[in-house]
């Protein structure tokens, strides 16, 4: 339904917004292209920054997304639903799934750009992990790519005089993950604690995550506590917010 204040938006933005009610209609569906600046130049009488801007809009909405030398198209990722609680449930690591099994059904999931050493402990990290001066901590960063759509990029912290010598220190930590080889160290995870924050992302994000500046990213940094309060991994997470959907079930 259109009121006055209708008439006071800027012209791109009434273009971006009726092309928005024409995807959530279905006259346009995932995977379609939309009309493109020339269309737009010509079916609304504006000049071509006018049109530009308007595309912009939905592709930093994460409704759209350009296709080089294509077009710009209705994006057709199905958003990922984070299941923040199940996910790191015992019996999901415990049993040698992983974690993402929880949120992925039988989705592709690739875990690529690996890399993992051992490094001085930035400063707030070592206040975390309760480390002595001078002690270092086993650093795993990656990127996890679901249906050839990057997602997420993830860096775990762990003290080295934990980890060291075990799966953790190698790319592939084998069944369960961090968490089931932590637990064969005699650090299993009893605890977790996760703080959530949101802003736009880095240029070096924004180019790992195939994402325009203007889509904001989710900042996931969780710590897990085995037995006695002791925190023996933190995790620092960059989501796409466009392609996650977080989720917390849990009993009154």
């Amino acid at each position: 339904m259109t009121n006055t204040d209708d008439d006071r938006r800027p012209k791109y933005q009434r273009i971006a917004d009726s092309l928005r009610e024409a995807i959530q209609s279905g006259e346009y569906g995932p995977g379609d292209r939309l009309p493109g600046e020339n269309e737009l130049m010509a079916a609304h009488g504006v000049a071509r920054m006018t049109a530009r801007q308007a595309l912009s809009v939905l592709k930093d909405e994460g409704v759209a997304e350009s296709r080089k030398g294509a077009g710009v198209f209705v994006r057709s990722f199905r958003p990922l639903r984070r299941r923040g609680i199940q996910r790191l449930a015992q019996e999901q690591w415990g049993s040698g799934r992983s974690i993402w099994s929880a949120d992925i059904e039988n989705r592709t999931l690739v875990v690529d750009q690996v890399t993992v050493s051992e490094e001085a402990a930035p400063e707030n990290v070592g206040q975390v992990l309760d480390l002595a001066e001078g002690e270092t901590v086993c650093v795993r960063s990656r990127r996890f790519v679901l249906d050839g759509k990057a997602v997420l990029l993830a860096t775990s912290y762990l003290p080295t005089s934990v980890v060291a010598g075990s799966a953790i220190t190698q790319e592939d930590t084998g069944p369960g993950g961090t968490y089931a080889r932590l637990a064969e160290l005699g650090y299993k995870p009893v605890h977790f604690r996760e703080e959530i924050r949101s802003r736009m992302p880095t240029r070096a994000e924004a180019d790992q995550l195939s994402i325009s500046a203007g889509t904001p990213v989710i900042l996931i940094c969780r710590t897990a506590f085995a037995d006695e309060g002791r925190p023996v991994e933190i995790n620092e997470m960059t989501l796409d917010a466009a392609s996650y959907i977080l989720e917390y079930d849990f009993d009154a």
